[in-house]
């Protein structure tokens, strides 16, 4: 299983894209790959919030494990 240390690198590799892709790419061309860069990003950080809760409740952060991007979008908090 993924540290939180490689999905935080994941994170910010995925924002460095979403920045890049709206600083250079017409926005017509970007529509797809942000959407799936947005939901990359959702994912993460959602996988990177269930470790830590898990762990704060003293159980193995490595039981986590990643959401399809229909649940993680649909997350209400």
């Amino acid at each position: 299983m993924a540290s939180d240390r490689t999905i935080l690198d994941h994170i910010n590799e995925l924002v460095d894209e979403e920045k890049r892709l709206r600083a250079t790419t017409p926005a017509a061309e970007a529509a797809s790959r942000l959407r799936n860069v947005e939901e990359q990003l959702d994912q993460c950080w959602d996988l990177l919030r269930q470790r830590r809760a898990l762990r704060e409740f003293g159980e193995d952060a490595d039981k986590a494990a990643p959401r399809d991007p229909r649940t993680v979008e649909n997350y209400q908090g």
